[in-house]
């Protein structure tokens, strides 16, 4: 049934969630909320759905984090070569307890690395700002992957810019919408409104599974 569907388990990290009390907690990532995503991510697995995710793993000296740049604070705005960089605080560090993925063992096929560049943020777990593809792509076309199911944290930010980027790539894609929570329910707002003209579906888990 799911030969050439592949899930994207976007950023499930101990940072991003208020369960583990991360550095950056998006509202709703509790211990429900990740025990319904293994489950969800489980079941579509046991039916032959290839199972990958996305996490941030940042330098000290990320170029997102406000404490790079004297002066300003968390969530401010900058200009950074012509485009706007929010600024968050220091999250999901290389080899940090934060950036830890809370997804079972073995439920994931690998983990794509995002945001290694300390020059370049990393919403998509396709490509940074500079462009450059973190091998996602190459990863989904060798095993012949054509429809992708989305979700994890946070739907407005790293959600919305994988599945646009899945978009451009010429991917079906389709997000779980109950398996994703956003940091802000304006830009939320905004997000499903550029999803939906973009092409993206939304699927609840309970009629993807059943």
């Amino acid at each position: 049934m799911f030969s050439t569907t592949a899930a994207i388990i976007v950023d499930l990290q101990e940072d991003f969630t208020t369960l583990m009390n991360g550095a950056l907690p998006v509202p709703g990532s509790d211990e429900h909320f990740i025990q319904e995503t293994a489950e969800c991510a489980a079941a579509l697995k046991a039916q032959g759905c290839r199972i990958y995710g996305t996490i941030d793993w940042h330098p000290r000296d990320h170029i997102s984090f406000y404490t790079s740049h004297p002066g300003k604070k968390a969530f401010d705005s900058i200009e950074i070569d012509g485009h706007s960089q929010k600024l968050w605080p220091p999250h999901c560090i290389q080899e940090s307890a934060g950036a830890v993925p809370l997804v079972p063992p073995g439920l994931c096929e690998t983990f794509i690395t995002k945001g290694r560049n300390p020059r370049f943020d990393s919403y998509s777990g396709f490509f940074d700002d500079g462009g450059v593809a973190t091998g996602l792509d190459d990863i989904l076309r060798q095993n012949n992957i054509d429809t992708l199911l989305i979700c994890g944290l946070a739907f407005d930010y790293c959600v919305k810019a994988t599945a646009l980027d899945a978009i451009r790539l010429g991917y079906t894609v389709i997000i779980i919408k109950e398996l994703t929570a956003a940091v802000d329910p304006d830009s939320a707002e905004q997000a499903q409104q550029e999803l939906t003209a973009a092409g993206v579906c939304f699927i609840s888990a309970a009629s993807l599974l059943f």
